[in-house]
């Protein structure tokens, strides 16, 4: 039965990579399935998709670039989710798209010289700091705070919002949980309208950076584009459950995915 069962993930000798067979396809779809769940509710579900590309043979920088394929796909199906039940800010995210874009740019730059493993320990401090702010005064996550909305984007929010794409563009693993923070923390919207603006955001971002990873040739698209199929199906039911559901369900979603996350980092 072992044999059977390692039979489907046989390795090719020339590129070192599982062959592609309908149990590895099934996988993909799943894990894809799966990441796009916890991404549009939260974020951080690309540690799914990013760990499979890895077992089935890609190096982490491979990785990294493909899963870029998914999270495009995803992220333009949750967003238009959002926009037809008018839970997205669309000309608050084109604006906050130009630094996200620009610092994407960079940090993709470094992505592809640079290895993301370093990064990972201080990330997982940073993730668990964060469930500090999601608990603390719970109601600014539940409701929205016009005076906040309505202003303009200020320097200093322009300046945080390149950060993040640097980050998004060098690994993008977790970026959905800054995002989350940001948008309710200091523009001041509710859980379900951060969500909304969050995948937008990530969509606008996320192609910027595929870009350059296929530039430098660190992506393998069979393996993404198999796995966006299930993106795209994990991404549409979670944002209709996010908007059905409330801010509620999101919090503490968001919490169990930082811990999990968080103990994925400093353990396996």
């Amino acid at each position: 039965m072992w044999e059977t069962f390692t039979s489907y993930f046989a390795i090719n000798p020339e590129t070192g990579l599982v062959d592609i067979s309908w149990p590895v396809v099934i996988l993909l779809i799943l894990a894809g399935f799966a990441t796009g769940i916890v991404n549009t509710f939260a974020g951080a579900g690309t540690v799914i998709t990013y760990s499979l590309f890895m077992f089935l043979g890609l190096p982490a920088n491979i990785a990294n670039g493909t899963n870029r394929f998914g999270v495009i796909l995803q992220t333009f199906s949750s967003s238009v989710t959002f926009w037809k039940n008018e839970k997205l800010d669309v000309k608050k995210g084109l604006w906050l798209s130009i630094p996200i874009v620009l610092g994407t740019l960079t940090g993709a730059q470094f992505a592809t010289h640079l290895k993301p493993e370093s990064f990972e320990k201080i990330l997982g401090v940073i993730m668990l700091s964060m469930l500090f702010f999601i608990f603390y005064n719970p109601e600014k996550w539940l409701v929205e705070q016009i005076h906040k909305t309505a202003r303009k984007i200020t320097w200093s929010q322009y300046l945080i919002f390149f950060m993040v794409g640097v980050y998004g563009g060098f690994i993008h693993i977790g970026v959905g949980i800054f995002l989350l923070i940001l948008l309710v923390m200091n523009a001041g919207y509710d859980l379900v309208k951060a969500n909304g603006l969050k995948v937008f955001l990530v969509f606008i971002y996320s192609p910027f950076a595929l870009a350059i990873f296929i530039y430098y040739h660190q992506v393998n698209f069979s393996y993404g584009l198999i796995a966006a199929l299930g993106n795209v199906a994990g991404g549409i039911l979670a944002s209709k459950m996010a908007i059905k559901k409330g801010s509620g369900i999101i919090r503490w979603f968001l919490a169990v995915v930082i811990l999990l996350f968080s103990i994925q980092l400093f353990f396996f």
